[in-house]
């Protein structure tokens, strides 16, 4: 992966090299420039289904260029394993936003490109651009995108992402080791075109991502004192030769049609994916091997590995889903409303495979076929074919006031509801979900693991209100409140194998995001409470607190543009949740409270032209109150280190 990284940077310097006239920007003969980003516009397919074809033009503003949580392509905040990339959970709680069957393996989606949010383009002339970080601990982000039009009515456009990160912990760490500890690699290419007469949109982009990463288990604490703890980097870890691999490919596809200009539009779309999850064990520690039982099964000494149900040598068990998606439907809209009704069929199939030494078959459930005799393949007892209708409405007077409404039912099965009212900054909100379980929740067979449970359907009950407002010129505020009510919660509970809440989980919160500035002094302060007395098996901190300050300028005759700051992150203590790697579940946990710590970094972001680059030195503060910090836990986040990167775009 190090000569993949070092490749790219190759070709950040050679693309540099062809494209020094374009960092001096193309002129005409009267000087003016006449390409850049004005002239690269980008457009949503959501945007264009609720009859907006207003391009908006490239953001090349500096904001946040420094924070880690823009490097991705879900800014929300995470709790992951303490490094880039890495598995992560959302910190704060989300209403499911689809129901039916699904997978249920999610802990990379933050770092996939969504193909339902794949911003497409406009150019007057080939675009490119060029993003690159460089830390100090090893972590590395890359990105590469060209797009151009190859006519005034049809775009194209490729990108290709890398994600890497040096291991932190355990022996690979102790030994500078050049292998990574995580390598994510995704691809994705895009299109649009629109006919001549503009009655026909076409939407397409294919996704691809591939990721591994090395699974430590943690830092050991079997038998260590809190001085060896406190060691994290030379501290052992629980798994020495443990990774996670998953790989999924996603092809959308959506065309929209005008039958009577913007007051009756059909559209279809068609979606598949496939998602295949492999977690490998080649040198399974012997301290982590127990007793026999009298079934035959053997026990494990670990959280990690309990049982050993087919091999105690090597674990190798696998996951593949495959969903094909095809949605009709139809959506218009006027000055005053807007509609969309929709009838979606899903179909679905799951397989696992696991790999069986020992030889005791009969510990597979009767519900799945085994095959083979080295391998035995499992597979659910059959395909999932689903039927749902759903559609909104949304009633609007100029920017004023607003109600919307959506719904969608899958037939005899799960639904969706909520309904929204506005008026001015100010709004209102509720919203029901009864939802079945994931397949990963219902069933699960491992070398490790085995379940298989047909659970009740999880409801979820939400009120909400807030106001999003700009007071004044100086200032914008949003403050969002709600109260949540999950019946029948299923959760990982501290054995890592799901089960069922008998009584409902209650909480509520809120959050306020605050901006405002004088003259060139920015504050933007971000803290969002929640209280989870009555909600013991959803894990999130009290308090959460993102805080920044920064001064902003021109210099040099605005030949240059600067951002000066300080930026703090604070989680306040709380029994985060544990991760469990053969599942790739995060499951709640008692034993391990993640200490309220804030971490700090300085900043400087700038912008030269056609360049931003920024200078960051990350977690200032480290070890001047705490030995070490985790962000899950056993799992610890980084040290103090320096953070370099850039983006660079060419509009020619």
């Amino acid at each position: 992966m190090k000569r993949k990284l070092s490749a790219c940077i190759l070709l950040i310097l050679s693309l540099l090299l062809v494209n020094t006239a374009a960092f001096a920007q193309i002129i005409d003969d009267t000087t003016k420039v006449i390409y850049g980003p004005h002239t690269v516009l980008k457009l949503y397919e959501q945007d264009v289904l609720r009859g907006n074809y207003t391009a908006e033009p490239l953001d090349t503003s500096l904001n946040n260029l420094h924070n880690e949580r823009y490097w991705y392509n879900d800014t929300a905040f995470y709790q992951h394993l303490g490094n880039i990339g890495t598995a992560a959970t959302p910190m704060l709680f989300q209403m499911p936003d689809k129901i039916g069957v699904r997978l249920g393996k999610n802990v990379f989606d933050r770092y996939a490109y969504d193909p339902h949010r794949i911003n497409y383009f406009d150019t007057r002339s080939p675009y490119t651009h060029l993003k690159y970080v460089q830390g100090g601990l090893g972590e590395q982000v890359f990105e590469a995108l060209h797009t151009r039009n190859i006519n005034p009515r049809w775009n194209f456009g490729v990108a290709y992402q890398v994600l890497s990160a040096n291991q932190q912990i355990g022996p690979a760490a102790q030994q500078r080791s050049t292998e990574d500890f995580l390598d994510n690699q995704a691809v994705k290419l895009f299109t649009h075109y629109r006919s001549e007469n503009e009655k026909y949109d076409l939407f397409f982009n294919y996704t691809f991502m591939k990721v591994e990463q090395i699974e430590t288990g943690g830092i050991d604490t079997t038998n260590r004192s809190v001085e060896e703890f406190e060691r994290f980097e030379e501290a052992a870890v629980y798994l020495n030769q443990a990774s996670n691999e998953e790989s999924r490919n996603n092809l959308h596809l959506t065309q929209i049609y005008r039958l009577a200009k913007e007051n009756l539009k059909v559209y279809h779309m068609l979606d598949y994916y496939r998602q295949r999850n492999e977690y490998v064990d080649d040198g399974i520690p012997q301290t982590l091997i127990g007793d026999t039982t009298e079934s035959g099964q053997i026990n494990g000494t670990s959280y990690l590995y309990p049982k050993f149900r087919y091999s105690t040598g090597r674990t190798s068990d696998a996951t593949e889903y495959n969903e094909l998606e095809n949605t009709f439907g139809l959506t218009g809209n006027n000055r005053l409303s807007s509609y969309n009704a929709y009838v979606k069929l899903r179909n679905a199939r799951i397989s696992y495979s696991i790999l069986d030494s020992i030889g005791t078959s009969n510990t597979i459930p009767d519900s799945v076929l085994a095959t083979g005799n080295v391998f035995r393949t499992a597979s659910t007892s059959g395909d999932y074919n689903q039927v749902f209708i759903g559609g909104d409405i949304r009633l609007f007077y100029k920017e004023l006031a607003e109600l919307t409404g959506s719904a969608e039912y899958q037939l005899a099965g799960d639904y969706r509801i909520k309904g929204t009212a506005r008026l001015g900054g100010a709004y209102g909100t509720l919203e029901r979900v009864l939802y079945s379980p994931s397949r990963v929740q219902r069933f699960m067979i491992s070398n490790h693991f085995s379940w298989e449970d047909d659970r009740a359907n999880i409801v979820i009950d939400r009120i909400g209100a807030g106001l999003h407002q700009k007071i004044g010129k100086r200032q914008h505020v949003k403050l969002d409140g709600y109260y949540t009510n999950a019946k029948r919660w299923i959760y990982f509970n501290e054995d890592a194998v799901p089960v069922q809440a008998s009584g409902n989980q209650r909480f509520w919160g809120g959050s306020l995001a605050h901006k405002i500035f004088f003259g060139p002094v920015h504050f933007d302060n971000f803290v969002a409470y929640n209280n989870t007395d009555e909600a013991n098996n959803i894990l999130m901190p009290e308090w959460l607190v993102e805080s920044k300050v920064y001064i902003q300028g021109p210099l040099f005759k605005n030949a240059l543009f600067l951002q000066l700051g300080v930026q703090g992150n604070y989680a306040s203590e709380y029994y985060g949740y544990g991760y469990m790697p053969v599942t790739q579940q995060f499951f709640v946990q008692d034993d391990f409270k993640v200490q309220g710590y804030p971490v700090a970094e300085v900043f400087l972001n700038a912008d030269i032209k056609t360049v931003s680059v920024f200078l960051k030195m990350s977690h200032v503060n480290a070890e001047l109150t705490e030995p070490v910090y985790f962000l899950t836990p056993y799992y610890p986040g980084l040290r103090r280190s320096f953070v370099f990167g850039l983006t660079w775009r060419f509009f020619d």
